[in-house]
């Protein structure tokens, strides 16, 4: 695995005036851990391209490993790619250990499919990861494959993880799971029906609202790369037809992390630009493309190419009063750049914010005060007024990856407000996703004012 980066205990960013650029973005981590665990339950080797180099993945390709699955880094470049290369050897629906103690961290991408896979295959399994993961709730997954027949035990707080996964018998093939909570736990039961869709057809049907649709997109999509069609009934009911296995597609490309490319695109419409984001473009299976339609709104001026996005700024950012349940992540992009805007914005329909990496509502809330912002908090909105004058600010990032990045825009000089000198508490928290973050950051920033 690539050797992780080191961190200082805080980083200080000086007050930027002036942005323009281009970014290559680091692979996409859904896309990054839904390929990963396809290619190795699939049949044949699949040869994975711009697979993200994070904390989340790593935690994955460990898991695969102790699973018995083999894979192996690329380490010159290949003939399509200057960037990683891995080949998974697939084992084609059963895994060659069927004893494995299993460390998560706090990767949801990871943790969730796994625990289906693993459910429904048996075995004598335990999976843990951080406080925080233990924190974090999977009751609704796993009350959905113990009651088609999976045993799947609690071995903490009911309703958490960590878990003690052992042999069951499927005895059913029509599952229900609460879709207002986190869509992984729907992406987990899709990817694991092949597995159970041996002699008969598998249906998941989702109760109440299904949240965060695009990422279920981003599976549905990936499984036929992987020769698996799912029949669907608008959001409410899935199917898997039975006979269909999991198969390498062979080459397989990671796109550039949509959500990532978030914090690059606000910077170009709050401090200038033009800056560019490759890796990810009109064409992206990624829902948070859909951001831009936001930074649009706002006044912000994008354009797009098949493989790029570029953002500049039209002077004074407007105010934003808009519902976010399709692009949790990306919003919290937009919870900053509102420090910038013309007036109060209000983000609408993120109650997943609360089952994150940490409670991103009541977090970005503090945060934003100590700005000088004010701000109303709810259980499912965030409602944030821009001080006149940005604050200097000594900002706590919780274990968030996302925390960390979306809070540098703090430190840019936009149109109506100056941005101020800004310390990022344990900036090591991005290595989930965007290990080198700062420096791409730093790369955009034309002026500094000290």
């Amino acid at each position: 695995m690539t050797q992780q980066k080191q961190y200082p205990l805080h980083l200080d960013l000086k007050p930027v005036m002036h942005v323009s650029g281009v970014v290559r973005l680091p692979g996409s981590k859904s896309i990054s851990n839904r390929i990963l665990l396809l290619a190795a339950l699939a049949e044949g080797a699949t040869t994975i391209i711009d697979l993200l180099a994070s904390d989340d993945t790593f935690v994955m390709l460990g898991a695969l490993t102790s699973l018995g699955v083999q894979w192996q880094q690329q380490e010159q470049a290949h003939p399509e790619s200057l960037h990683q290369v891995h080949h998974v050897h697939g084992v084609n629906g059963v895994f060659p250990e069927h004893k494995a103690d299993l460390f998560m961290g706090n990767a949801g991408t990871a943790i969730r499919p796994l625990t289906a896979a693993l459910g429904v295959l048996g075995g004598d399994y335990t999976l843990h990861g951080v406080a925080r993961m233990h924190e974090r709730p999977i009751g609704d997954l796993v009350e959905a494959l113990n009651a088609i027949g999976t045993q799947i035990d609690y071995t903490g707080a009911p309703g958490y993880p960590p878990l003690h996964i052992r042999c069951g018998h499927i005895h059913a093939q029509r599952l229900s799971v609460r879709g207002n909570v986190s869509s992984q736990f729907l992406t987990a039961l899709l990817m694991v029906a092949p597995l159970m869709a041996r002699q008969h057809a598998v249906s998941i049907d989702v109760q109440g609202e299904l949240i965060s649709k695009p990422y279920v997109e981003i599976t549905l999509n990936l499984m036929r790369r992987f020769g698996v069609v799912v029949e669907q009934d608008g959001w409410q009911s899935f199917t898997v037809q039975p006979g269909q296995r999991y198969k390498s597609p062979g080459v397989i490309h990671v796109e550039g992390d949509a959500s990532s490319a978030s914090y690059f695109l606000a910077a170009g419409a709050i401090a200038g630009g033009p800056v560019r984001v490759e890796g990810v473009g009109r064409d992206s299976i990624q829902g948070d493309v859909r951001f831009v339609a936001a930074l649009e709104q706002m006044g912000a001026t994008i354009t797009m190419g098949e493989n790029w996005i570029e953002a500049k700024s039209n002077g004074i950012l407007k105010a934003i009063d808009a519902d976010f349940n399709h692009i949790p992540d990306a919003a919290m992009t937009v919870a900053v750049a509102a420090l910038y805007a013309d007036g109060t914005s209000t983000l609408r329909n993120i109650a997943s914010w609360r089952v994150k990496e940490t409670d991103r509502i009541a977090a970005m809330a503090c945060e934003l005060r100590k700005l000088g912002a004010v701000v109303e908090e709810g259980a499912d909105y965030l409602r944030v007024t821009p001080p006149k004058v940005i604050a200097a600010a000594t900002i706590d990032t919780y274990g968030d990856h996302r925390m960390a990045m979306c809070f540098s825009l703090a430190s840019l000089d936009g149109a109506a407000r100056r941005g101020n000198a800004i310390r990022i508490n344990d900036p090591k928290c991005v290595a989930k996703t965007f290990p080198d973050y700062f420096a791409a950051f730093a790369g955009i920033a034309q002026e500094t004012l000290f």
